[in-house]
């Protein structure tokens, strides 16, 4: 089995995944706009939506972040879960979390905690939510 987290936007898709290849050092393997898709029904897609992403997968390692852009009657508020990176590279952490932060909002600053040499939590400029953690033995 694998678990791959998808992300959902409302029309950012494209900005935030190159963000996110930058920022985690991943690549972006597949991005496909609704205008390129094969799907018959693709046409009731507004005019203004064929050029947004329907489908975007992202390779970190032996990692996989996925995503699109929701069409406006589909969009939902991001809620109830969090991206969570683990990392042993202190400074490494750091640095993810300060990119992520980045005109985002800090919900947890990045911190010692008693489970980890530091944590901390956001919610990126796209309304995604994240949570960095640099494991204890790390310190």
């Amino acid at each position: 089995m694998k678990l791959n987290p998808y992300l959902m936007f409302n029309g950012q898709c494209e900005t935030a995944f190159k963000f996110y290849e930058q920022c985690l050092g991943g690549k972006i393997t597949a991005m496909m706009t609704y205008r390129e898709s094969p799907e018959p029904d693709a046409d009731q897609i507004p005019p203004e939506w064929h050029d947004k992403i329907m489908h975007v997968a992202l390779t970190i390692g032996e990692q996989e972040l996925m995503g699109s852009d929701n069409p406006p009657k589909y969009q939902e508020e991001t809620k109830g879960f969090s991206v969570s990176i683990s990392l042993n590279d202190p400074a490494e952490a750091e640095r993810i979390f300060n990119t992520l932060a980045e005109n985002g909002v800090v919900k947890m600053p990045y911190q010692q905690t008693f489970w980890a040499y530091r944590f901390g939590m956001l919610v990126d400029r796209f309304g995604i939510p994240w949570m960095i953690n640099c494991d204890r033995d790390a310190g």
